[in-house]
């Protein structure tokens, strides 16, 4: 069986201790199951821990206050075809009435 490289330098001289996998080169050390998150890419839930996907509509569940606007996005609005991005706000998308922003999935649910 041949281990994977180093999610984070690369280094091919990874080895395996008591379950973790540990590159020599950097120090980092992982779990096989943090292996396979990192292979699939950016993992993003929502308040109820489900899984969110490119194309998803979630609600949210809170009022959120909107930097600029008179108004709050109100808790139940509905956002239709969110895509997920890196960083804190990790969902982009066009909210009706406020036009695009970006979200935290900690104030949605998936629909």
């Amino acid at each position: 069986m041949t281990l994977p490289n180093c999610p984070v330098c690369g280094s091919e001289y990874t080895y395996e201790d008591r379950g973790l996998l540990i590159c020599p080169e950097c120090g980092n050390e992982w779990t096989p199951t943090e292996q396979e998150e990192v292979l699939e890419g950016l993992i993003v839930v929502d308040a109820n821990g489900n899984r969110l996907t490119d194309g998803d509509s979630v609600t949210v569940i809170k009022d959120l206050k909107v930097k600029g606007a008179s108004t709050p996005i109100k808790q139940g609005t509905k956002v239709k075809n969110i895509r997920l991005v890196e960083g804190d706000h990790n969902i982009d998308c066009k909210v009706d009435g406020f036009g695009p922003m970006k979200l935290k999935s900690e104030f949605v649910k998936k629909l």
